[in-house]
């Protein structure tokens, strides 16, 4: 099986966000009306949108033969994909609600277990999802989704040997670009960000006709590198690449977001973002943007943003961590708390921005000795990230 679309596209978590904010609405029990014309919520749709449309009669369908395991995993796989685009994890919810029937088997089809290991890697269930995986990849070894996607949580969560194994192996049953690009993450990560660039850079040149959503998430990865060893015109150039795309991304945006961020340019996060509320990640830089601003719109989305993850709190929904720490941090200036939950997020992720609002948090609060697991992880994965160093620097007073 040839796997020729972007393996890390719908991961809306992995390395980047794949995978992220899991609402109340996504677990809910299915409301049943009382009446056929009673409006049940309005999705974002246009009402002449082919998708929507395709979309609607396929519910129809299932509805009629809900064990239709083909059509319910279209189904899921489109609510799921439309995550990456929209933000709204309401979608993972519709998903769920459209496997039900395998939901709990031990062995469900192939294509049922990769998509309940998608949807645990949202919840940052990784260790559900990497048992779904491994036992998906015993019973059809060629399977390069669920490859691609066990390769990218072990990345997330710092296994690299494990992470480039599943690189390696991915040569034998997707497209060389998606290969190498699995690779490259991990080389990006460990000490090797010149060789993942080149050889990303150069991948890009000798696949010029690559799908679009295969270009996308390489554009993103050349970006982040870029960006991480301190050379901001190449990772705005990527970043502008792959918004001229066209392609609807929540990482994309988010990722962009913080890059403008960091180059002090609130305004232009706010025009890109002001219409994409629906995303807690989008909202989160949405906020940080018009509080440097000073605009009045600030408070009231700060307040939105915080009930959201009050009542993520009240569900037990760990997966909003990262982002409430940064919340904490930049919005509320609590640096113990934001300590707080960098200190559990990185229990469960492991990731250069996850390392970065750790050190933050450390460094405003002053303990240094707090930020130890991060600053081991820096020495282990030789990763060369500027802002990591200089701020791990900072803590220890030590130069490297």
């Amino acid at each position: 099986m040839r796997f020729s679309k972007a393996f890390a596209a719908p991961l809306v978590r992995s390395a980047g966000f794949f995978l992220l904010f899991f609402s109340a609405a996504a677990m809910a029990a299915p409301y049943i009306p009382d009446t056929d014309d009673r409006i049940l919520e309005r999705l974002p749709f246009k009402a002449n949108d082919p998708v929507a449309r395709s979309m609607a009669q396929d519910r129809t369908k299932l509805q009629r033969d809900p064990t239709d395991v083909a059509l319910a995993v279209s189904l899921a796989r489109r609510y799921y994909e439309l995550v990456a685009a929209e933000g709204d994890p309401r979608y993972l919810g519709y998903a769920q609600a459209a496997l039900a029937p395998w939901w709990t088997l031990a062995e469900p089809p192939l294509e049922v277990q990769v998509l309940r290991a998608s949807l645990a890697q949202f919840r940052h269930d990784f260790t559900g999802a990497i048992a779904d995986l491994t036992q998906v990849l015993k019973r059809d070894p060629s399977h390069a989704r669920a490859r691609a996607l066990r390769a990218t949580i072990h990345i997330v969560q710092a296994r690299y040997h494990q992470a480039h194994a599943d690189c390696g192996a991915l040569h034998r049953v997707a497209t060389e670009l998606i290969a190498l690009g699995c690779e490259a993450m991990v080389d990006g990560l460990t000490g090797k960000a010149d060789r993942a660039y080149r050889s990303l850079t150069d991948a890009m040149t000798r696949y010029p006709d690559a799908a679009p959503a295969d270009r996308l998430w390489v554009l993103l990865r050349l970006a982040e590198i870029a960006q991480r060893q301190g050379h901001g015109a190449k990772a705005e150039m990527h970043f502008r690449q792959a918004l001229d795309l066209r392609i609807p991304d929540t990482f994309l945006l988010a990722a962009y977001a913080d890059y403008l961020l960091d180059q002090q340019r609130p305004t232009e996060v706010v025009a890109m973002l002001k219409e994409k509320r629906s995303s807690d990640s989008l909202l989160l830089r949405l906020v940080l943007a018009e509080r440097r601003l000073n605009l009045p719109a600030a408070k009231e989305r700060s307040e939105t943003l915080a009930a959201r993850f009050s009542a993520a709190r009240m569900r037990g929904d760990s997966v909003h961590e990262q982002e409430e720490a940064r919340f904490a941090l930049e919005v509320y200036s609590d640096p113990a708390q934001a300590l707080i939950l960098a200190r559990q997020n990185w229990q469960v992720q492991r990731e250069p921005r996850d390392a970065r609002i750790f050190l933050e948090a450390a460094k405003a609060a002053k303990d240094s000795s707090a930020a130890q697991p991060v600053l081991q992880w820096l020495a282990d994965s030789r990763i060369e990230d500027r802002y990591l160093i200089q701020l791990a620097q900072q803590l220890t007073g030590a130069t490297r």
